[in-house]
């Protein structure tokens, strides 16, 4: 028999959701990048309805941009976490969100790569 802490709460639920949007809303204003990537985002989705891209395309778009983004955000979260562990320098801090950043890149290079497979046949054969 569950206990009253294990119980279903919509209160819980909606709390843990108001957690969350303050945790994007915090992700969005601390971290420059995510505006490059919005913007990044709002050209894809109007080059993909431009080029009337197909469900998978738009997935595969989809996919990538939103592994940028988790990506970011964790890196974000590593960030905050590394700044208040170690405020003094530390070169296992710095590996530490130096590995986060890489990762952000990495994901970054993929979602670059889908793009390109995704809208450089679409554009060669408009100009081709």
């Amino acid at each position: 028999m569950p206990t009253e802490n294990k119980r279903f709460s919509i209160v819980k639920r909606a709390k843990s959701f108001s957690h969350a949007w303050r945790g994007i809303g915090i992700f969005l204003r601390t971290t420059h990048n995510s505006w490059i990537q919005i913007f990044a985002c709002i050209i894809v989705v109007i080059l993909g309805f431009y080029f009337e891209i197909s469900s998978f395309e738009w997935l595969a778009l989809i996919f990538s941009s939103g592994l940028v983004f988790v990506s970011e955000a964790f890196n974000t979260a590593i960030e905050i976490d590394m700044d208040l562990t170690s405020p003094e320098f530390h070169p296992f801090a710095r590996d530490t969100k130096d590995v986060a950043a890489g990762a952000v890149l990495l994901s970054a290079i993929t979602s670059f790569v889908i793009g390109i497979i995704i809208f450089l046949p679409h554009i060669i054969f408009l100009f081709g």
